[in-house]
């Protein structure tokens, strides 16, 4: 009989047991629609002393997305030095938004979700990382926290798309007078176009919530964005904050489902102009 070994010096782990923690019913595919709105720059760009020509253009689409999460099949571990080793787990996913008319694509991801226990070395609680990698030529970490709210869901609070810097003129709010994108759903308030939230709230309208985990992480310190240097010179991404919100949502017989909202933002920079990138989304577990 062979006897299975790891090809590695042996662990010292100090933490309990790993297991997904606040992940764990992320695991599986899950299929919604949302809405997303991105600024983009135009090439080439109009002169400095301009006052007509904008440099850039405004893209809105409503949104079919699947997500799928698998989980890691073993503990990952962590060497330790100034503290004994670690282990935790996590899943890994591939994300795809396309248009929710044309069916064109839109948006491909792969990354992973770790759960990472608390540390003494550094002072850390515990966290949620999320890598992510688009191909585009980013590469994102992003941490955070989680919590648990034992009933209704979580406030959705506004999130603005107006572009962020100095600047008169030239249609920079324009794009909140834009006719809303066809694909999104009946009654949709013409305001989601400066706060997408309101789509996440209209999706649970009338929904009996019993349970909801939050799941907040940016790419603020010590997480980070690392771009290709043709995006870091045209259309920089500079930082990434998102919450996904995991809710339990009981039937009027009683029985429930699972149900999956995130809200991101990710801030572009172009022109001496901060962009906000804000994509929403309402997803079942299937």
């Amino acid at each position: 009989m062979t006897t299975a070994f790891r090809a590695a010096a042996p662990s010292t782990v100090s933490t309990s047991t790993p297991n997904l923690g606040p992940l764990a019913q992320l695991a599986g595919t899950w299929v919604g629609s949302g809405f997303n709105l991105v600024a983009l720059p135009i090439s080439p760009p109009p002169p400095p002393d301009s006052q007509t020509n904008p440099s850039f253009f405004v893209k809105i689409n409503a949104t079919h997305e699947t997500i799928a999460f698998t989980p890691i099949s073993a503990p990952i571990p962590d060497r330790g030095f100034q503290q004994p080793d670690i282990e935790y787990l996590g899943l890994h996913y591939l994300q795809q938004v396309t248009d929710a008319v044309l069916n064109s694509a839109l948006h491909i991801e792969t990354g992973m979700w770790l759960n990472v226990p608390a540390t003494t070395a550094p002072a850390q609680p515990a966290t949620i990382v999320r890598l992510a990698t688009v191909p585009h030529g980013d590469s994102l970490l992003m941490q955070g926290q989680a919590n648990v709210t034992p009933f209704g869901p979580a406030p959705f609070l506004p999130v603005s798309t107006s572009p962020i810097g100095t600047f008169s003129g030239l249609g920079y709010t324009d794009h909140y007078n834009l006719p809303l994108p066809p694909g999104l759903p009946v009654g949709t308030p013409t305001g989601v176009i400066a706060d997408p939230n309101l789509l996440l709230g209209q999706a649970v309208s009338g929904q009996n919530i019993v349970s909801t985990t939050v799941l907040t992480i940016s790419t603020a310190a010590p997480g980070g964005i690392l771009n290709i240097p043709f995006v870091t010179t045209n259309a920089q991404a500079t930082q990434c904050t998102a919450t996904f919100w995991i809710e339990t949502v009981q039937n009027t017989d009683g029985s429930q489902f699972v149900q999956l909202q995130y809200s991101q933002t990710v801030l572009l920079n172009f022109g001496n102009i901060i962009w906000p990138h804000i994509s929403v989304s309402t997803l079942i577990k299937q």
